[in-house]
């Protein structure tokens, strides 16, 4: 694969051999973060489970303390009272039927999708719209909840979704690279913290396997497993 003169020099102020303490690496990801626009910075960490097991599935949600830096734009499926709830908590968009309509004729203009349960019937009919970009509502994830308004709330401070995809990794955003240093490694605790508490009883040996940052146009920095617990 060949990469552009700006990733190039970039790349090679990374020792792509070395194990970086997490202060480092993030240090190194807003280094190489050298685009035009303000880089997101992300986790990417393989855990020693096999997903393909019920019992040693990873994932869940947890709020980073200083946001992602995104605007989220929120959907909620609620009706009744909760209607209001959810405007007031700043949903960008609430409804029930007619949303489904509009989302499988293609309109995807959101970031999150929350459910209150009563409206799962619904929230259904658009699996295999929602299921494949991860926006399915889900009640691990506390997007699918009575309390409508705490979970918009929750969204739009910074709460992510972590889950293991199929070659057993987790791919997160923690930050964008104006953030810091200090800012991106209260975000990177948090995650990391969560993703060793969702440990599963059946996972053997070793837990982090590895654990690599990068902003979005950079190289990858890896950081020792060994410094992130598991």
């Amino acid at each position: 694969m060949k990469h552009g003169k700006k990733y190039v020099e970039s790349a090679k102020l990374v020792d792509s051999a070395a194990l970086y303490d997490v202060a480092e690496a993030l240090d190194l990801a807003i280094k190489t973060g050298t685009a035009k626009f303000d880089e997101t910075v992300e986790v990417h960490v393989r855990l020693g489970v096999d997903g393909r097991h019920a019992d040693q599935q990873v994932r869940g949600a947890v709020v980073l303390p200083n946001g992602t830096g995104k605007t989220v734009r929120a959907l909620v499926f609620t009706k009744g009272d909760k209607v209001q709830a959810a405007l007031d908590a700043g949903a960008d968009y609430v409804g029930a039927e007619e949303l489904v309509a509009k989302i499988s004729g293609g309109w995807m203009d959101f970031d999150v999708v929350i459910a209150s349960p009563d409206m799962m019937g619904v929230v259904g009919r658009l699996g295999k719209v929602l299921g494949p970009r991860g926006l399915m509502p889900n009640p691990k994830a506390g997007t699918v909840t009575p309390d409508v308004a705490r979970a918009v709330k929750e969204a739009k401070a910074g709460k992510i979704e972590y889950r293991l995809d199929k070659t057993n990794i987790i791919h997160c955003p923690i930050g964008k690279v104006s953030f810091g240093v200090e800012k991106l490694q209260e975000n990177f605790d948090a995650l990391l913290g969560a993703i060793v508490r969702a440990k599963p009883a059946a996972a053997k040996g070793q837990y982090v396997k590895s654990c690599t940052v990068a902003s979005t146009m950079g190289p990858g920095v890896k950081i020792n497993p060994n410094k992130v617990g598991g």
